[in-house]
């Protein structure tokens, strides 16, 4: 079974890999690169504590700690104990690969840009969706992120999908928490 999924995966890999052009890989390479989010993260933290004042503070924090737990998850935790190597590793693929730039670590399961883009883009979205829906369009910007990962040649088409699942999973858990908290602060003002 397991074999069955990475052929799958594999030939799936190769396949996105294939779709490329010469002038797509710059943008795919400021894609990636993680110093190229820094004004968005910064907009974002100034736009909460523009919006939200004093709230702000447990938001900025509640993301924080969501895109750690899912970083964490996917580098810490399952790259070591997994050790699947990304595909610009294995040296089979080698001449069926279009990477454009320097592979990184040797270990790719799960993928930390998707874990940690979708961490951000869940955690916005529950904090603040109801109030706006535009909200909902970072999650393009993490699969524009995600994707570019498979372009590279970083990761597998696999990595990324348990890296997204890790990011919403890790988003939840807490937003889901810092409710809990404000409930409990509240209740505890009501008596």
């Amino acid at each position: 079974m397991r074999d069955a999924i990475n052929q799958v995966d594999t030939a799936l890999f190769l396949w996105l890999n294939s779709l490329y052009a010469s002038w797509l890989d710059p943008v795919m390479i400021f894609a990636t690169e993680r110093n190229t989010w820094f004004p968005f993260y910064a907009l974002l933290i100034g736009w909460l504590i523009f919006r939200y004042r004093k709230q702000a503070l447990w938001m900025v924090l509640t993301l924080a700690a969501a895109v750690a737990i899912s970083d964490q998850t996917s580098s810490a935790l399952l790259k070591p104990l997994t050790l699947r190597l990304r595909p610009c590793h294995v040296p089979a693929l080698q001449k069926l690969i279009h990477p454009v730039m320097e592979c990184g670590g040797p270990y790719g399961f799960a993928s930390s840009h998707a874990a940690n883009t979708f961490a951000l883009a869940t955690g916005l979205w529950l904090l603040v969706g109801q109030q706006y829906p535009w909200a909902k369009w970072v999650f393009l910007w993490a699969v524009f992120v995600s994707y570019s990962r498979i372009y590279v040649a970083a990761h597998y088409p696999l990595d990324v999908l348990a890296g997204a699942g890790i990011g919403v999973l890790a988003a939840t858990l807490c937003v889901t928490t810092l409710r809990s908290l404000q409930a409990r602060s509240a209740n505890r003002k009501a008596v």
